[in-house]
C-alpha cells in the first residue's frame, strides 16, 4: 500500500512539475504528504502542523493541535482513503498560501464506517523554510 501511495505522490508532483514554481512544488508536496499520512494514520502528520493549528470539521467540531493529536493517536478516527479529486484554488502570497480543494474521504469513526466528499479550505504558512498547515476548514458536499 505504501508503494502505491509513493507512486501516486510522485505522479502528483512530477505530473505538474512544469507548471509550478519551486515554492509551489514545495507546498504541493506538503499537501500530498498530508493526505498520505492521514490515509495511513501515521503520527508523522503532526510535523506538518504549525503549533497553533486550528481544524474546523464538517460536523462542527473545532480542534487545536492537542485535540487533533489526542483523537488521531487514540484511533477515534481511522482513515482508509483520502483522495484529492479537484484543486479549486491555489494562491501563494509571500509566506502564506490559501488552498481550496475537494477530497473524498473514507474511514471509521468509533468503528462506524463513513464516506464523504468534502470541500476543504486550508491556510498554510511558511515557517523556517517549511510549509506548515495553520488552519483547515471542511464542509460536506452533497452528491
Amino acid at each position: 500500500m505504501k508503494f502505491i501511495t509513493l507512486i501516486l505522490l510522485l505522479n502528483f508532483i512530477f505530473g505538474f512539475s512544469q507548471a509550478y514554481s519551486k515554492k509551489e512544488k514545495a507546498l504541493i508536496t506538503q499537501i500530498s504528504k498530508l493526505d498520505s499520512l492521514m490515509q495511513n494514520n501515521d503520527s508523522k502528520i503532526l510535523g506538518l502542523f504549525s503549533n497553533d493549528v486550528s481544524f474546523g470539521h464538517s460536523n462542527g467540531w473545532v480542534q487545536n493541535y492537542q485535540d487533533f493529536k489526542t483523537d488521531f493517536e487514540s484511533g477515534k478516527v481511522k482513515y482508509q482513503s483520502v483522495n484529492q479529486t479537484e484543486l479549486k484554488e491555489f494562491k501563494i502570497k509571500n509566506k502564506f498560501a490559501n488552498i481550496r480543494r475537494i477530497i473524498a474521504v473514507k474511514g471509521l469513526y468509533k468503528n462506524e464506517i463513513f464516506e464523504m466528499k468534502l470541500s476543504v479550505l486550508e491556510f498554510w504558512i511558511k515557517q523556517r523554510g517549511i510549509w506548515k498547515l495553520c488552519s483547515r476548514q471542511s464542509a460536506t458536499l452533497k452528491s
